[in-house]
This record gives C-alpha cells, sequence and structure tokens, in this order.
C-alpha cells in the first residue's frame, strides 16, 4: 500500500492556461510536483511575476489554478484509497492489525480518551502549602522556617570560624617559611607550602559543602513530610493533638542564638514613591519607587525575627504561588557561575536558608549551563554551516572564531532566571550579563543592557511578576568615573528606556498595574538621590493630588 502511495503522490503532471491579450491568444504550461507542497497564493503570484503576465488575468489565473491543484489532489487521494481497500480485500494487509492502529491512533489524539495526567509530588505539594499559608497555620510555616534558617545560619557561623582559624595558621607558617627564605629554604619550598595550603583549603571547604548540602537536604525532607501531615490533620476536625502541634513551634523557637549569629547591619535608606498613569488612550497605574539600597536587602533574612521583618516573610510567602510574584535584576559577568562577586555574594544569602520548593542555587546554574551548551552549540553547527555555504572572507573567520571560543558564556544583554522560596522579599532573579561598557558615559538606547532590561520586563509580563526592582545606574557599585553628570544622564537615559518598555507593556499584558522599584548604590551621596528624585517626575506622568474642602 505503502508503493502505491509513493507511486501516486510523485506524480508530475501539467497545469495549462489559456487566455488572450487582444486577438492575440497566449497559452501558460507549468510543470506541477503533486502533492503541492507551495501555498496556492504563493504560487500564484511566484508566475505573474516569473512570467510578467498582465494585471487583468491575476484573479481568473489564481480561480483556475486552485481548482487545477484541488482536483487533481482528490484524484490522487481517491486511487489511494482505492489501492488501499483492494490490498485490504486481497489479504495484502492483515484487518486486525489495521483495526488495531485506527484505534490505538483514535485513542491517542481524541481528548476523551486520553489519560488525565498525574499529578507530580511538587504540585501536590504547591497545592498544600498554598492552602496551609492562607490559613491560621500560616505563623507556624513562618516560624519552622525561621527555625531551620537559624540552624543553618550557626553552621555557616561555624565553617567561617573554623576556615579563619586555618587561614590564620597558614598564614604564620607563610611568614616563618619567608623569612627563611634565601637562607635554609628555596622558592620550590614556598611553592610547595602554599599547594599545601590551598589543599587543606580545598578539603576544609569541600568538609563543610557535603554538610551543608546534607542537612538541608534533610531539612527539605522534614519540612514537606510536617506540612503534608499537617494538611491531613487540618482536615481531620476531630483531632485533638492539632491545636498542640501547631502550638508548639513558636515555643521551641531559638531566639538566644541571635546573641552569637551574624547579624546584618542596617544602613539608613533612602525612599521616595510614586504613582504614575501611562497609556494613550486607556491609561494604567503603576507604582515607581526609589530606592538607595543594596540589592542584596531584598534577599537577606534577618535572625531577629521582629515584626516587620515577619510580615515581608509573611507576604513573601502568600504570593509564592499567585498571579503577583517578585523579581530582581543582579547584574552580573559572562560566566554562569557563583564564584566571584555580587554571583557569590548572592549565592551565599541563597545558601543560608534551605529552599523548600525549589532546587539548591547550584543545581539551577548547572541546568542553565547544560542549556546554553546546548543552544550554542545548536548556533556554532548553524554558523559553520552558513560560513561553508557563504563566502569566505576574513570578517566571517574572525566572527565563527570568536564564536567558537566564546559558545560556553553568554552575551552582553542575555539573562538566565533562578526561582527561589527562601528568600526575603524576591521570588525570581533576573541574571543580567554586562561588559565594563557599562561603565562608560556613552551608551544608548540600543546598548544590549538596555535591550536586556527590556526583555526581563517582557518575561515579567508573560510570567506573572509585579513587582521587579533595577538597578538605575546599571552598575552596583560606584567608582571614581561616575560623576554627578555621569549619574545624571545614565538615570535619564534608563528613566526614558523604562518608561518606554512600560507602555509596551500594556499591548503585552493588557494594561496590568506593577511596581517597579529603582535602586542606586548605598554609597551615593543624599544630594545626589534627591536630584534623581526630582528627575522622575519630569519624565513620567505622575499623578497629581486633588484637595477637596467644604464650603460654609
Amino acid at each position: 500500500m505503502k508503493k502505491n502511495r509513493e507511486r501516486f503522490c510523485n506524480r508530475e503532471r501539467e497545469f495549462v492556461y489559456k487566455f488572450r491579450v487582444g486577438s492575440q491568444g497566449f497559452e501558460l504550461r507549468v510543470p506541477l510536483r503533486f502533492p503541492v507542497q507551495e501555498n496556492a497564493g504563493h504560487l500564484h503570484g511566484r508566475l505573474m511575476l516569473l512570467h510578467n503576465l498582465p494585471c487583468f488575468i491575476e484573479k481568473d489565473l489564481k480561480e483556475a489554478l486552485s481548482q487545477f491543484i484541488e482536483e487533481e489532489s482528490l484524484r490522487d487521494y481517491d486511487r489511494d484509497a482505492e489501492a488501499a481497500l483492494e490490498a485490504v480485500k486481497s489479504g495484502e494487509v492483515d484487518l486486525h492489525q489495521l483495526a488495531s492502529t485506527w484505534a490505538k491512533a483514535y485513542t491517542e489524539t481524541t481528548l476523551e480518551h486520553a489519560r488525565p495526567e498525574e499529578p507530580s509530588w511538587d504540585e501536590d505539594f504547591a497545592d498544600v502549602y498554598h492552602d496551609l499559608i492562607h490559613s491560621p497555620a500560616s505563623e507556624t510555616l513562618l516560624n519552622l522556617e525561621h527555625n531551620y534558617f537559624v540552624s543553618i545560619s550557626e553552621l555557616i557561623g561555624e565553617r567561617d570560624v573554623e576556615l579563619k582559624k586555618l587561614r590564620e595558621r597558614q598564614g604564620i607558617e607563610m611568614e616563618k617559611v619567608m623569612q627563611e627564605l634565601g637562607k635554609s629554604l628555596t622558592d620550590q619550598d614556598v611553592n610547595s607550602l602554599a599547594a599545601q595550603h590551598f589543599e587543606s583549603q580545598q578539603d576544609l571547604e569541600n568538609k563543610w559543602s557535603n554538610e551543608l548540602k546534607q542537612s538541608t537536604a534533610i531539612q527539605k525532607q522534614e519540612y514537606q513530610e510536617w506540612v503534608i501531615k499537617l494538611h491531613q490533620d487540618l482536615k481531620n476536625p476531630n483531632n485533638s493533638s492539632l491545636s498542640e502541634e501547631i502550638k508548639v513551634q513558636p515555643s521551641q523557637f531559638r531566639e538566644s542564638a541571635e546573641a552569637n549569629g551574624r547579624i546584618y547591619e542596617e544602613q539608613r535608606k533612602l525612599e521616595e514613591s510614586f504613582t504614575i498613569h501611562l497609556g494613550a488612550q486607556l491609561k494604567t497605574m503603576h507604582n515607581l519607587r526609589l530606592l538607595r539600597a543594596d540589592m542584596l536587602d531584598f534577599c537577606k533574612h534577618r535572625r531577629n525575627h521582629r515584626s516587620g521583618v515577619k510580615l515581608h516573610r509573611l507576604q513573601t510567602a502568600l504570593s509564592l504561588y499567585s498571579t503577583s510574584l517578585c523579581g530582581l535584576v543582579l547584574l552580573v559577568d559572562n560566566r554562569i557561575n557563583s564564584y566571584s562577586g555580587i554571583k557569590r555574594d548572592f549565592a551565599t544569602v541563597c545558601q543560608e536558608c534551605t529552599d523548600f520548593h525549589f532546587p539548591r542555587i547550584e543545581e539551577q546554574l548547572e541546568v542553565v549551563q547544560q542549556v546554553v551548551l546546548y543552544a550554542r552549540t545548536q548556533r556554532r553547527s548553524k554558523l559553520k554551516e552558513s560560513h561553508e555555504s557563504g563566502n569566505r572572507n576574513g570578517g566571517s573567520d574572525d566572527k565563527s572564531k570568536n564564536a567558537e571560543r566564546n559558545y560556553l558564556n553568554i552575551l552582553p544583554g542575555e539573562f538566565y532566571i533562578t526561582r527561589h522560596s527562601n528568600l526575603s522579599e524576591i521570588h525570581v532573579a533576573f541574571h543580567l550579563c554586562v561588559d565594563d561598557n557599562v561603565k562608560s558615559g556613552n551608551i544608548t538606547a540600543r546598548d544590549p543592557a538596555i535591550m536586556g532590561l527590556r526583555n526581563i520586563l517582557k518575561v515579567c509580563c508573560t510570567h506573572d511578576i509585579t513587582t521587579i526592582s533595577i538597578p538605575l545606574l546599571l552598575v552596583h557599585d560606584m567608582s571614581e568615573e561616575m560623576t554627578i553628570p555621569w549619574c545624571l544622564r545614565r538615570a535619564e537615559l534608563v528613566f526614558k528606556c523604562v518608561k518606554g518598555f512600560m507602555m509596551e507593556m500594556a499591548s503585552w499584558d493588557g494594561g496590568i498595574s506593577r511596581t517597579v522599584q529603582f535602586l542606586v548604590p548605598q554609597s551615593i551621596s543624599e544630594e545626589m538621590f534627591y536630584q534623581l528624585s526630582n528627575m522622575l517626575p519630569q519624565i513620567f506622568r505622575v499623578s497629581s493630588t486633588l484637595t477637596l474642602t467644604s464650603k460654609h
């Protein structure tokens, strides 16, 4: 039957069209191979252009061509069907096998016969957690999470103390060796001791890393099992031990651990808030905030469980599985790891509290590395194919070599995303790749960093992220070249670009109210902060307040 189908489906037929121009008659003959893969309208346009046909036959030619393709295709289908029936009648095809194949195809493509999808453990746990965090047991959940956080913080404190003692001891040993250098010891002895010190540090760090990994895995399992059990007990109103189970957690809280732990210093924050309306006809209200703060302040937990800190954490937990998520933009280099700079600081904050819902930061980065490697490999193969088929000039050689050399890294303007449930005020982190060009004063609206912000805002619209924190100056730390004019130009550029991107949001999400937080480094002066604060309402349309007074 397949042979017959191939015979009928690979036939070439000639399309003949006759028309007259004045007293002269013309005939158009075009060979067509069936089945015709190209759209009839596209094929008709190509024929008109290729043969310089007069415009007055355009409509008639299109109708004749469509009718010819339809009639010939139907004849092929009829011949194919007759051949298939003959094959069944002659016994060439097993009737029972054909019936079972038809039945299988029908059940697989028809929704009513499809098997229901089995919910995964993550989905079940997410539903259970969402129910509990919106119930009277929410305080118990937060207390338990904070209890686990204090435990991990103590473990990290012990690790830091042990590493500090090791480095101090190694420093003393190295000083003694350097004093004997050139007398009884050589450079080779110094290098050997340095290698031993490095190996000892690596062994100690690996030991603590494995211990932290094991502790967080145990905490995650215990927490998830306890949440499931509490949810089941809440469904049973006759359970007398339920009230005691909910009350026992706060009393076990180890507030005394605060004295021995690390306490983050809170610097005085400067903050200004604005309400704006954007849109041509249908205006949408948005909230803007300008803050002088460290980016990681939105991620860090506090050891002292004060009411204000607790409310922030409660709000983050309530919106974890909702349509109002919070995001943060971190400016990183082109390497996908957590070994240096703000990437290391962010990873350290993530490790201080167990994530009970998502994989660890290291596991998420490994997945990102695999995806980037696959994407770069695909792009590299396509570039190689286009290079071989195109002109071989020096520029393309340099481009292909550059792509081959850097295909393991991401490019400026590209970003990767990590998900978190263990951070203080955010759920999603956008790691935006930037280069040293952001420190110069001549970037434009088409700079990769600016276009990266646009793509991040687009992701926020499509994935229910309603609050996003952005570094206003596209840097996390100030340097000498960042003068007052530099800051004003950069802030004006980012304000105007973000305003344009927010106006685009209306077409992306239908006009949903959002909160955009612009953050400036803590080292910026108060005078500079208030200059930026005065610039913002000049660029955005700030809502004015009306004061109503009654007449007596």
